[in-house]
């Protein structure tokens, strides 16, 4: 008698906040997505839209932290608004019930200092946005310069356009090479920048200076945003 080989359905819970890095979430949601037998869900204070960093571009969250148990997968995010969810009691609590019995728990860039403050990061190897190390460091992490890092069952991302290779990394952990290789032409990810592939800690000082004082005023920048949605 033929068994019916049902596809096995791993929930993926992305967290948004106010000031949350677009490229943070979708880079990692476009791989994990394409996933068989994914489920996606966004989360975060309240049903709606949560405006990105820029203010320009919100992504809908369809159930709240307090609505939320168990997953397979929390993925959490950085930006600027990471500041502002570090003091979000619903949020930090989420993390901490949801990352007890995680498959799975991913951050990428600076979304790394959410889990730091949970407490999930003492003596872990982690990487993070190369201007967020020494605050992910606080938390007891052990930070380097990877573009992903695997330590146990975390995984974190270096900044933004990471969230693809951390994505990408991941999926070949969950459905195996082939699936994950095949998801990476599916979304021609096979980077050619127009300025080289080189480091973070390679680049001009004076251009990390400037990134450097453009992410330390991230609260101001966030205040002075006109939210048309």
């Amino acid at each position: 008698m033929a068994h019916h080989v049902r596809e096995k359905i791993m929930r993926l819970s992305i967290v948004l906040f106010d000031g949350f890095t677009a490229l943070d979430v979708v880079g990692g949601y476009e791989v994990l997505a394409n996933i068989p037998g994914m489920e996606v869900e966004f989360v975060s204070d309240r049903v709606g839209l949560v405006a990105s960093d820029t203010g320009r571009l919100g992504m809908a969250a369809y159930r709240t932290f307090d609505q939320l148990d168990t997953t397979d997968i929390l993925y959490v995010p950085g930006g600027p608004g990471v500041a502002g969810a570090l003091g979000n009691p619903a949020l930090m609590a989420c993390v901490c019930r949801l990352h007890a019995t995680t498959a799975w728990t991913v951050s990428i860039c600076n979304g790394a200092e959410i889990l730091g403050a949970a407490g999930l990061l003492k003596g872990k190897k982690v990487t993070t946005n190369w201007f967020a190390r020494e605050h992910v460091a606080a938390y007891g992490a052990l930070v380097g310069t990877e573009r992903y890092q695997r330590d146990g069952k975390l995984i974190t991302g270096a900044g933004v356009s990471a969230s693809i290779d951390a994505g990408l990394f991941l999926a070949s952990l969950l459905g195996g090479e082939t699936l994950a290789r095949t998801i990476q032409l599916g979304i021609e990810y096979y980077p050619a920048p127009p300025f080289g592939s080189g480091t973070p800690d390679a680049q001009p000082q004076a251009a990390k200076d400037l990134i450097r004082h453009v992410e330390q005023h991230g609260a101001q920048r966030l205040a002075a945003r006109v939210i048309p949605f």
